[in-house]
């Protein structure tokens, strides 16, 4: 991999210095942000994501939608932490250099970068909880998921990985969390539904207003008998 050339016969080299190019044009107020939101930012976002998921799981559908729901997102912070100890492996097969170690001119907004390339720690992450988001709740895993798409962008923008480093991590995160989904959910939703029949933990799987609502008894509509069609004494009287 240390052979990348940099005259822009590598599409991935060339793609590099095309996006990390803004960095060198931008102001260092614009660098300095965009660093802190690809190290830190997107990550910090994805968790508020999946705390508004779960607030929102929570009040909506029957019991067994919120278990079912639950225990999806429970999947996605251990999905992440699968997919990142399945690259570690990767990482020191294919022991691809930073980019800033074989190419000269880049934007590096971050410091500390001496592990290997591929693929992008931050890009399996992101995308893996994001993909985890989206099995629970679709609108806001699309919100996730173009947070990890984000997440991507930054990564190289930052100088630190090449673009197939982080299309590496999307797949990586995706093949996790859907490869091991059913076994997953297997295990967790009985874990979940337990928590949800428990007297303290109920509220974590479903909200108290949620629970109110469902246990009221359904109403019957019957129309009420109008004068003239009345019952059967009037019918014996005519």
């Amino acid at each position: 991999m240390a052979g990348l050339a940099s005259d822009g016969s590598n599409p991935d080299v060339s793609l590099l210095y095309d996006i990390n190019g803004l960095a060198r044009d931008a102001p260092p107020w614009l660098d300095r942000v965009m660093g802190f939101v690809g190290e830190y930012g997107i990550m910090l976002g994805l968790v508020l994501v999946a705390l508004w998921c779960w607030w929102s799981v929570r009040r909506r559908g029957t019991l067994t939608d919120s278990v079912s729901a639950v225990a999806a997102l429970v999947w996605a912070p251990l999905a992440a932490g699968v997919a990142v100890l399945v690259n570690v492996p990767i990482r020191g097969f294919v022991e691809r250099p930073r980019p800033f170690n074989d190419h000269q001119g880049l934007e590096v907004l971050v410091d500390g970068k001496t592990d290997f390339s591929f693929v992008s720690d931050h890009a399996t992450l992101a995308m893996a909880i994001a993909v985890a988001l989206f099995v629970a709740h679709r609108r806001l895993g699309l919100a996730a998921i173009g947070l990890a798409f984000a997440e991507g962008f930054c990564r190289v923008y930052m100088g630190v990985h090449y673009p197939t480093d982080v299309i590496g991590g999307f797949a990586l995160g995706t093949a996790v969390v859907l490869l091991l989904a059913p076994l997953a959910h297997a295990l967790l939703t009985p874990l979940v539904s337990a928590i949800a029949r428990s007297k303290h933990g109920a509220r974590l799987v479903r909200s108290r207003r949620a629970s109110e609502r469902s246990s009221l008894p359904e109403t019957l509509d019957i129309p009420e008998p109008r004068l003239g069609q009345g019952t059967g004494e009037n019918d014996l009287a005519a």
